[in-house]
């Protein structure tokens, strides 16, 4: 599904209106359909309570219009409530106009208790940006006090449709987004504020869309990507894997990132770890190929690993290195070398991503793909930024280190951004359970697999993210987010890829 600006979404709708659309009719067929949806979630619940359609002068109080006239036409008892002047709007006015010769009562927001059972925010939709202006700091305070269920029509009011931005905001119970995603639904923090988020379409055609936006990843997109094993298959077939992976103080990185790559299907696994790690990783594990190698003084892979690393890596279809390995001078070495010789994909996480800081144009000498993973303070040492400048621009930030690196990022975080500097997905699954040590190491488990059985670094990164966050949200379904692990996400991950074969 599309993920659009405000720029985007006003430019898609000028040209229906030019073409074969009136803006009255648009406006109707968007009341009318939020209305529907309305009805479906809450049903019955409407009639027995009151609901409150707040609304102020522009465009987006026309769908109030519209939604507090057929709420009243099925019996609810419904009010529009003005929040600051009378519309002005020539379709806005006319839709006012019919609510209330149907009906429909208007009171004035200095005149309202919010004492209802329902608000439906219809301030300002996609046309708002900055700080609220008095009254409507008081109005976006007031319905968030009101303990009443709250419906945002197309974004919450008070939230920035392209960035993201917020302030002071209407914090909604339900969003219902008109004909694609906006940027406000995905982003932080303003994804905090939407609740539950619908789409619903209102007869735009297709044509009027440019394809040049984001995109969410769907589950058709990822199950596209994975080809039916046949018959006569055999272990080579589904890849060789490579994980340079681990150390004696964090083996068990090394370990969730082995188990998750065994568990998506990967035909070959060799783990080549510091030889101190050794007891924990054959504790665990009984299906790899197993390399210790010398070590450091901080029980680290050392610079003498590196002759055995590379004839390792010569075997390899896909590397994953960083995982648990610690940063120090030798992982730097290490990190650098293999990224600088190796001729198959790499996947580049945690240490391994801290380990190019200091010498990032090292990325500009790769022969092969890569595929770096960071978090959002990952991210912000890569560019030199702070990590509040890259939770407020994720996309962007993303972006442009992919194009100029030529590379694909993997930004994670709440609804984690995949681009390789041309395409950028968003991806929507995954829940607050998953925010603990080890899912990043299982992400890139999943991801380095699918690579080795042969997806494009793209297609792995949609396909990896979708699919782990999906596990975390399965897994806190059948558990609790609070009560979650990552063993508990690994246990359900080899029977959740029967869903994309």
């Amino acid at each position: 599904m599309r993920i659009l600006t405000a720029k985007q979404i006003k430019a898609v709708e000028e040209s229906a209106f030019q073409n074969e659309f009136t803006e009255e009719g648009l406006m109707k067929c968007a009341g009318t359909a939020c209305f529907n949806k309305i009805v479906k979630k809450y049903g019955d619940a409407l009639k027995s309570s009151s609901v409150a359609v707040l609304c102020g002068n522009g465009k987006n109080a026309g769908d109030g219009f519209v939604i507090a006239r057929l709420l009243c036409d099925i019996g609810v008892d419904a009010v529009i409530v003005i929040a600051d002047k009378m519309p002005e709007l020539r379709e806005p006015l006319m839709y006012y106009n019919e609510a209330l010769e149907n009906g429909v009562k208007s009171v004035a927001f200095d005149d309202y208790n919010f004492d209802c059972g329902f608000i439906v925010d219809c301030l300002f939709g996609i046309g708002f940006h900055g700080e609220a202006r008095a009254p409507f700091d008081a109005v976006f305070n007031a319905v968030n006090a009101a303990g009443a269920v709250v419906i945002s029509i197309d974004t919450p009011s008070g939230t920035d449709a392209t960035t993201g931005e917020v302030i002071n905001a209407v914090k909604a119970d339900y969003t219902i987004a008109i004909s694609t995603l906006k940027y406000a639904h995905v982003l932080p923090p303003a994804n905090e504020y939407c609740g539950e988020v619908s789409v619903v379409k209102i007869g735009i055609p297709e044509k009027y869309y440019d394809e040049d936006c984001a995109h969410t990843i769907t589950s058709a997109d990822v199950k596209s990507g994975f080809a039916k094993r046949t018959k006569n298959s055999h272990k080579g077939s589904f890849g060789r894997q490579l994980n340079i992976c681990g150390s004696y103080h964090m083996p068990g990185a090394s370990v969730i990132c082995a188990k998750a790559a065994l568990k998506t299907g990967v035909g070959l696994l060799e783990c080549v770890f510091p030889k101190s790690a050794y007891p924990v990783m054959t504790s665990h594990l009984i299906q790899p190929i197993f390399k210790p190698v010398c070590e450091n003084e901080s029980k680290t892979i050392s610079i003498g690993a590196m002759n055995d690393v590379t004839e390792s890596l010569n075997r390899a279809d896909a590397v994953a290195i960083g995982c648990g390995i610690g940063n120090n001078d030798d992982t730097q070495v290490v990190t650098a070398q293999v990224i600088k010789s190796s001729l198959v994909p790499v996947v580049l996480d945690a240490d391994g991503i801290n380990s190019v800081v200091p010498f990032i144009d090292i990325i500009k000498d790769k022969k092969a793909p890569l595929v770096i993973t960071p978090h959002p303070a990952e991210m912000a040492r890569l560019i030199g930024e702070s990590t509040e400048y890259v939770q407020s621009n994720r996309i962007a930030a993303a972006k442009a280190f992919a194009e100029e690196n030529d590379c694909v990022v993997v930004l994670k975080g709440a609804n984690t951004v995949v681009t390789d500097g041309r395409q950028v997905f968003v991806n929507t699954t995954g829940n607050a359970g998953m925010a603990m040590g080890g899912t990043g190491d299982m992400l890139t488990g999943i991801l380095t697999s699918f690579i080795a059985q042969g997806l494009s670094p793209l297609q792995a990164a949609k396909s990896a993210v979708y699919i782990h966050g999906l596990c975390g949200d399965i897994t806190a379904e059948e558990l609790s987010q609070r009560g979650m692990t990552v063993d508990d996400m690994l246990s359900l991950l080899g029977a959740l890829m029967s869903n994309f074969e």
